[in-house]
């Protein structure tokens, strides 16, 4: 006797499979976690255990967790910490007054010949680093191609120099991380979508207004990667105030004296212990830059 199916009934799905784990991108990013491990993770940890240790280079070092060595580097060293946070900050904000104007033509006049530019921009530092810093101290010697050219037709003092000071400190730093700021500004500004800026125009915006309220607030994400790709290494260098600043009193940053306290010094404590507290400086920096300026709220406004 055949039984009539009930309409409302659900059929009863089968039980759902999970999928299964590919390991290709575990493999995939075995290598960089290696390099990562093994250049980063070990070598800090090492740092971090000599900076709490003793003694001295000929007696030899001991593990004492003295964590006092922070403190006596931040005592000895606060001018230095100090100098170098404000010659950062200078690099970082003079980096985006050059970058963002380039980085802008790049991305939205270049046409067809953008990669070209970027190519242009990039030859340079084809070249060493610290031979284009010691190319730019011969450049700006007392007797050099521009200031001896200037002193002698009279647009100069005979006495007048740049080496030795922290103008010449500021303007290498700047002109070797320019293109760390071009970068990500052209990659965020490349990205912004065209037709938002004919609205604003529709809209009775002028260029000005167009700018400053949809190409700006859509290219903050590349101005955070840019102060960071950039004010991070500033704050660090020690080649361009070594090379430039000629060691001159008022020029000499943090990255120094850890270089003076690992090779001249031999007091491996201390410069641990500083170069920790040069790192958590700048974390910190960072993390509130992150959160004041962050790409999570910029998208969500």
């Amino acid at each position: 006797m055949e039984r009539p199916v009930q309409p409302d009934l659900h059929l009863v799905a089968p039980p759902e499979r999970r999928p299964r784990r590919s390991a290709a991108p575990y493999i995939l990013s075995g290598p960089a976690l290696i390099w990562l491990l093994v250049l980063f993770v070990i070598p800090m940890f090492a740092m971090a255990s000599l900076s709490l240790q003793e003694g001295t280079s000929l007696e030899g070092f001991r593990q004492t967790f003295r964590f006092a060595n922070f403190t006596d580097a931040i005592a000895d060293n606060g001018t230095f910490l100090v100098r170098s946070i404000r010659n950062g900050v200078i690099v970082t904000g003079a980096a985006l007054l050059i970058a963002y104007p380039v980085a802008y033509w790049i991305a939205f006049y270049g046409g067809r010949f953008k990669s070209v530019f970027l190519f242009l921009l990039l030859l340079p530092f084809f070249i060493s680093f610290v031979i284009r810093t010691v190319a730019w101290s011969f450049i700006l010697s007392d007797d050099g191609i521009v200031l001896g050219t200037l002193k002698s037709i009279g647009l100069l003092p005979e006495g007048y120099h740049v080496l030795g000071t922290t103008f010449a400190v500021i303007a290498g730093i700047t002109y070797n991380l320019v293109p760390f700021t071009i970068l990500p500004l052209y990659v965020s500004l490349e990205q912004v979508d065209r037709s938002l800026v004919e609205a604003a125009r529709d809209l009775y915006s002028n260029r000005a207004q167009a700018f400053l309220k949809v190409v700006l607030p859509l290219s903050l994400p590349g101005v955070l990667a840019a102060v960071l790709l950039t004010s991070i290494p500033a704050i660090g260098d020690y080649v361009n105030a070594a090379v430039l600043g000629n060691f001159a009193p008022g020029t000499s940053m943090i990255g120094n004296v850890i270089q003076a306290e690992f090779l001249r010094n031999r007091d491996y404590p201390e410069g641990a212990a500083l170069a920790f507290v040069l790192m958590a400086f700048m974390v910190v920096g960072a993390v509130i830059y992150a959160r004041v300026l962050g790409t999570e709220r910029i998208t969500e406004g």
